[in-house]
């Protein structure tokens, strides 16, 4: 595959205040508490940073403070990035392929998928891939206390966990299990899987409704979103999509649910309500749709096409395609600023992390993110 990095326009030199500011940011991030329990996020040390990052960002301090975590599956590391400054402030080892990021809603903690199954690139065969051993004794999900910048804890996480999402009030981990065909449910208090559910065949994108109240995943290989009770872990419901759903993003109000079909080259309209596919959005030739954002108005859908180099923005009111713009190369995983000014985009072969501007639709900055830079995730600084 050929490499199609888009470097945005020069950034001028920073003030030297602006270029001590992510460091200043993690040095106020050492707030006390127990790092080891998902409710044990703590409030000191937030007149510094603040200070730092409003400083860094130009005066305002609405949309700064913001952290976003990249995972690098084959590098082993957790790439962070200060969005303010836009720049890369720490690295933290956290294990055997990372790929599924997320925050805790305190912002003290980041949650990492780990996994001891061996990665098949898509030119490899299956036949070759299923010679590869797998090492289950590295499969879990990795506890990042961030203001340290170390993993706390391995949770068990079920089998080749892959994605997952967190429940709204921050207490459990619904995990999609790739090559068992389960989702698991993981308590964090206990650190416990408290129950299991057959999904489907290599299950992968996992999403929460907005009220908290139901889980969705994807299943590639029976081209379906299976839809769970969050209290009971049971699947109730099935909805099916285009060929190989990967990923899923809900709207704001939670009226909408998205899917993003690989191979279809489409992106599913899901009514959860209703339980029914509503249409079929098609991308750009070429595209191969992987990772979604939704903006926090509920107005754009982002879809980043894997094999197609880019980020699509949809207009959700129509469903039409409004703009693109050209990013590294195979990009996965997306995620929206709070404010939704800037999209943050893994490139997994560029290893790299594409900064886009959403108003333009323009590259602003690219920052190297490790080896096969999978996932993103954007918190809350640590508090």
């Amino acid at each position: 595959m050929s490499q199609t990095t888009s470097r945005g326009a020069t950034i001028g030199r920073p003030s030297r205040l602006a270029m001590l500011a992510p460091f200043l940011l993690l040095l106020g991030c050492t707030g006390g508490g127990d790092a080891g329990r998902a409710g044990g996020d703590s409030a000191q040390g937030g007149d510094t940073a603040a200070a730092a990052t409003a400083a860094a960002g130009g005066g305002s301090a609405r949309g700064t403070g913001e952290l976003a975590y990249v995972t690098s599956e084959e590098g082993r590391t957790l790439t962070v990035i200060e969005t303010a400054t836009d720049s890369v402030v720490a690295t933290i080892e956290v294990g055997t392929r990372p790929r599924g990021v997320r925050v805790h809603p305190g912002g003290r903690l980041v949650y990492v998928a780990l996994s001891g199954s061996p990665r098949c690139p898509p030119t490899m065969p299956d036949e070759e891939c299923e010679k590869l051993k797998s090492d289950k004794s590295k499969d879990g999900i990795a506890e990042v206390d961030v203001a340290a910048r170390k993993v706390v804890r391995v949770l068990p996480g079920g089998s080749d966990p892959e994605q997952f999402d967190l429940s709204p009030d921050g207490r459990r981990l619904y995990v999609s299990n790739e090559d068992a065909g389960v989702a698991s449910v993981v308590d964090l208090e206990s650190g416990r899987v408290v129950s299991e559910a057959k999904v489907g065949g290599e299950p992968e994108g996992v999403r929460v409704s907005p009220d908290g109240k139901t889980v969705y995943v994807t299943s590639e290989s029976d081209h379906a979103v299976a839809a769970l009770d969050a209290a009971t872990g049971k699947v109730v419901g099935r909805v099916v999509v285009d060929q190989r759903p990967r990923d899923l993003a809900f709207s704001p109000d939670g009226s909408r649910l998205y899917a993003s079909n690989e191979v279809g080259g489409t992106v599913s309209v899901i009514d959860p309500a209703a339980r029914r596919e509503l249409a079929r959005i098609r991308m750009p030739e070429g595209a191969k749709p992987m990772g979604l954002a939704v903006s926090p108005d509920g107005g754009r859908l982002y879809v980043a096409t894997g094999r197609g180099g880019q980020v699509v923005a949809v207009d959700t009111r129509t469903n039409q395609i409004v703009g693109s713009v050209k990013v590294g190369t195979r990009p996965w995983g997306i995620a929206l600023t709070s404010d939704g000014r800037k999209l943050y985009v893994a490139n997994g072969p560029s290893n790299d992390v594409s900064v886009v501007a959403t108003d333009s639709m323009r590259v602003l900055k690219t920052l190297p993110a490790g080896t096969l830079p999978w996932g993103v995730a954007i918190g809350a600084r640590p508090r």
